[in-house]
């Protein structure tokens, strides 16, 4: 039989994967391409076939098993598969980090940039040259051999960090749980109490809890009228995988300090300040300077609609009779008053937005813009709730992708885009898009949050960027050789549609009586629209100058993080939370992903989604010709070309931060 772990040309035979797979597969896969490699790096003359060419081959088929392996380890965690995983890591971080290290191959990309065939090479194949290059010396290959193997055992010791602190951070979520009187789930409406039934029964119990997963917290946050309730899920949540959590097992103190002092060390070996340093090096921005004063005017901006928006949650939650209004409050509070002030109700809204209704739509809406047919196959998966399906041209298929939406136990929390497949000139573009959505509830099809069809579409954006690339250079096709602070332009961008009229009659229809989202909820939902955006844009920019500090100084204690931590909400929030609040100790994205001084892309990105849509806003929504030019200059280009001037291409000018502000509703704060 042959191994599913080793995909070739067919899709992954996902019930044959078994975690007992995993290391043999990964071992003799890096045992052959290291064989390989050596011969590629001894060759005399190399050309674009001899060596990028062979050593993309080489890549893809152990990329293509460990994509497999990461994603299931994420999807369906258990403890063997938390093993093969872990098992695998150094392993794979090693031999990365040879190849970053190996002078030959170094010398050969450097001989093959300087000869006379490097001008013949397409711009994509040029623009993986230049990468490589860069990328060799970010891996340590012009130090010291003694500098070289400590650099390497940072790359390993850093992988496996990374892993623990998701692990911590999954198990931490998983290990608590709260069974519920009547009383304590009054205000629930009655599609979260049936979720929380559900997961009793999931874990073998009678009536109702309370968990950590978020479609759990957030019914609790946002509707229970028990406010002891509220401050005790609040208080566990926000103490997860730290010294404070219930027991102090899975706390991620020690881990972060280790991180951050590894990164430290990292930069200082190649010869940066600090890790910030480094990591602006493949990104869009000059300087940390340069990011540090943009998230600081755009706090300036925001701050003055920050103070309203809590001046009038605090005025509103006195009338409740909260006069002391906490942050287990906000939710709560923000729901009822966003009731009264918009007569705009989450739970009369999610009738409205029935998950197969909302894919449906999302799916419509990029059949429109960019010429495309999605329909779904029947293929093996790893869940009963998962979905494949392929996009298609003209009759031809051009792209595929699973889609995972909903919660449920051993999944890791967030929603993520993932690579299954590469785009090469010999296979297409398979993607994962994971998402952890209320999940249905009985015989009913799963109702949808409007942020959670935001979330939707902004995964589904990546998902098009991975797909529609029209790059057969694995390197740079695709999501692959982005700047990082422009990788979430076409997911934001695709999140503007959320918000148009037009949009939402393709993905709204009434649970029960199929009717159309009525124009007055419509208007209240638009009307909404910066409903607390002030709160909500300091919350982020909070994020990304905590990240963008730890990173931009010598490497700090746990005490440390979290004093830094401090006085970054005394500066930017206006609402501090308690000093119990531990949010540091599940900042996955910068701790176990790949956000590291880099989270501000987030914001940063916003700028050039925000202003890519205003053309739509004036040549049409649905402008077919319009979707065909973002489509061209910037989806079909993935890292071919520098993100600013695919930018400019579509845009026909660099990006202004003005459409991000009014989209926002801070032009005038």
């Amino acid at each position: 039989m042959t191994n599913p772990l080793l995909t070739q040309q067919q899709l992954p035979a996902f019930s044959q994967i078994t975690p007992e797979l995993v290391v043999p597969t990964i071992e003799q896969l890096l045992s052959h391409n290291r064989e390989k490699i050596a011969a590629i790096a001894d060759q005399q003359q190399p050309t674009w076939q001899s060596l990028p060419a062979q050593l993309e081959e080489l890549d893809d088929t152990l990329s293509k098993a460990w994509s497999l392996v990461s994603h299931l380890n994420a999807v369906t965690n258990s403890p063997a598969w938390r093993d093969a995983y872990n098992q695998c890591l150094a392993k794979i971080s090693a031999y990365y980090t040879e190849i970053g290290q190996n002078s030959k191959l170094y010398q050969s990309y450097q001989q093959l940039a300087d000869s006379a065939d490097f001008e013949q090479l397409s711009t994509a194949q040029q623009q993986t040259i230049k990468n490589a290059l860069r990328d060799f010396k970010l891996s340590g290959v012009a130090l010291a051999d003694d500098k070289k193997q400590r650099f390497a055992e940072i790359e390993e010791r850093l992988s496996a960090l990374s892993a623990k602190f998701a692990d911590n951070l999954l198990d931490a979520t998983q290990a608590w749980h709260k069974p519920l009187t009547d009383t304590e789930l009054q205000g629930l409406p009655e599609a979260h109490q049936g979720l929380l039934a559900q997961l009793a029964q999931q874990r073998g119990l009678t009536g109702h809890v309370a968990t950590l997963d978020i479609p759990a917290y957030l019914a609790v946050m946002t509707y229970a009228n028990d406010r002891a309730l509220r401050q005790e899920v609040y208080t566990a949540y926000v103490t997860r995988a730290s010294e404070l959590s219930a027991d102090g097992k899975f706390d991620n103190s020690a881990f972060m300090a280790e991180i951050l002092s590894l990164r430290y060390e990292q930069a200082q070996l190649l010869g940066y300040d600090n890790y910030a340093q480094l990591s602006l090096v493949p990104k869009m921005a000059s300087s940390v300077d340069v990011v540090m004063q943009f998230l600081q005017e755009l706090a300036q901006r925001a701050k003055p609609a920050a103070q309203q928006d809590l001046a009038e949650l605090r005025e509103f939650a006195a009338t409740l009779g909260i006069n002391d209004l906490q942050p287990w409050d906000t939710s709560y509070v923000s729901e009822k008053l966003k009731q009264q002030k918009h007569n705009l109700s989450q739970e009369v809204l999610r009738a409205y937005f029935p998950a197969p209704m909302v894919i449906d739509g999302l799916f419509k809406i990029a059949e429109r813009l960019y010429g495309v047919d999605i329909r779904a196959q029947q293929v093996d998966v790893w869940a009963e709730d998962v979905t494949y399906y392929t996009i298609s041209e003209q009759g031809k298929t051009i792209a595929s992708f699973y889609l995972d939406p909903y919660a449920r136990a051993n999944k890791r929390g967030g929603a993520w885009m993932s690579n299954c497949q590469s785009r090469r000139a010999t296979q297409l573009p398979i993607a994962f898009l994971t998402c952890n959505f209320n999940p249905p509830v009985g015989d009913k099809p799963a109702l949808l949050t409007h942020d959670e069809v935001i979330t939707l579409f902004h995964e589904f954006g990546h998902g098009l960027h991975h797909m529609l690339t029209e790059v057969d250079v694995t390197a740079v096709g695709g999501i692959h050789g982005v700047a990082w602070d422009a990788v979430e332009l076409p997911s934001q961008f695709m999140e503007h549609w959320c918000w148009e009229e037009q949009a939402l009659a393709l993905m709204t229809q009434h649970i029960e009586t199929g009717e159309a989202l009525p124009k007055a909820l419509l208007d209240n939902l638009l009307a909404a629209k910066n409903f607390q955006s002030g709160l909500q844009t300091l919350r982020q920019l909070e994020f990304a100058l905590f990240d963008l500090r730890i990173h931009s100084q010598a490497p700090l204690t746990a005490q440390g993080i979290q004093e830094t931590l401090n006085a970054v909400r005394n500066e930017v929030s206006v609402m501090p939370p308690p000093a119990f609040n531990r949010f540091q100790h599940s900042f996955s994205h910068i701790f176990a992903g790949g956000y590291a001084a880099g989270y501000y892309s987030y914001k940063w990105a916003e700028v050039l989604s925000s202003d890519a849509f205003s053309r739509f806003e004036q040549e049409g929504i649905f402008n077919r010709e319009t979707g065909l030019s973002f489509r061209q200059n910037v989806l079909a280009k993935g890292g071919s070309q520098p993100a600013l001037d695919l930018f400019v291409a579509f845009r026909g000018r660099e990006p202004n931060i003005d459409a991000l502000l009014r989209h926002s509703g801070l032009e005038k704060a």
